[in-house]
């Protein structure tokens, strides 16, 4: 992926611990590497393919006197961030924000803090059997993709399914879905179960009926085994009804662990049944 780098941009604003800082303020220095692809606007020598980087330090110089923050993380992580909203074309960034003027009491050059953000690319299998099942699961796409951090890029076909575990219910509307996200796992996993809570479902049973299920399949390669969230999906390849319509979406994305491709487990889910 290419880079485009702004160095040293100064600012003078007010962030800091001590109420002084606040209130005086004192000179900041920005360093970005920016990662995009570039090759479209080069071959076109077309500035609005590419990002400009003009804009950027505006933004960031903006950003940096609107704003007020305790701690330079916080200032860091919120620039950072903005940034890659407001420029969709910026896969990722390497942010770094420099105190020269740290109040310590001591001879120093600089105090900085160094991050590195960007969007992950993250599957959702998402289900409903309760009330009007394909709204629920329309209405939360929509409140998905209203969020500043979530971009939804594909969406797969919906399709009927049989309830799986407890089968003394009602059929399953279920789908998958494609987004990029600048939300933790964690964070992520959050935002679903709220979605789940404003559908009204209330988790009684294990397997039960919802007007709701959202699950994350994949984020980006990750392998996460964390007592509230496991990722890839433990029960993943056992479900028809996350593969079939992942395989729509992501026919060749890379289970992390296995190394099989999402219509590889699907195929091999179809054979299991014929014997």
């Amino acid at each position: 992926m290419d880079c485009i780098s702004i160095k040293n941009l100064e600012v003078f604003s007010k962030h800091g611990v001590f109420e002084e800082e606040n209130r005086l303020g004192q000179k900041f220095v920005i360093d970005m590497n920016m990662y995009l692809d570039t090759r479209e606007s080069s071959i076109d020598d077309d500035l609005n393919k590419s990002v400009d980087y003009g804009a950027v330090c505006h933004f960031a110089y903006d950003f940096m006197k609107e704003h007020t923050f305790k701690l330079i993380e916080t200032a860091a992580e919120r620039l950072a961030e903005d940034i890659l909203i407001e420029f969709p074309l910026v896969d990722h960034i390497q942010l770094t924000l420099k105190k020269p003027w740290a109040p310590i009491g001591l001879p120093l050059e600089e105090v900085s803090v160094g991050i590195e953000r960007g969007w992950h690319t993250v599957f959702l299998s998402m289900g409903a059997n309760m009330g009007e099942k394909e709204e629920n699961i329309k209405e939360a796409i929509s409140l998905l993709d209203g969020n500043d951090k979530i971009r939804v890029i594909k969406e797969s076909s919906f399709i009927v399914t049989k309830p799986y575990g407890n089968v003394d219910q009602d059929d399953f509307i279920n789908c998958a879905i494609e987004i990029k996200t600048l939300l933790s796992p964690k964070e992520l996993l959050m935002f679903c179960k709220n979605l789940e809570k404003m559908a009204g479902r209330v988790k009684k049973e294990h397997w039960g009926p919802r007007p709701l299920d959202i699950d994350i399949v994949f984020y980006d390669d990750n392998i996460i085994d964390l007592p509230e969230l496991t990722i890839p999906h433990v029960d993943m390849c056992n479900r028809e009804f996350v593969l079939d319509p992942l395989s729509e979406i992501a026919p060749y994305f890379r289970h992390p662990v296995n190394r099989k491709t999402v219509t590889e487990l699907c195929n091999d889910l179809k054979k299991e049944k014929w014997f």
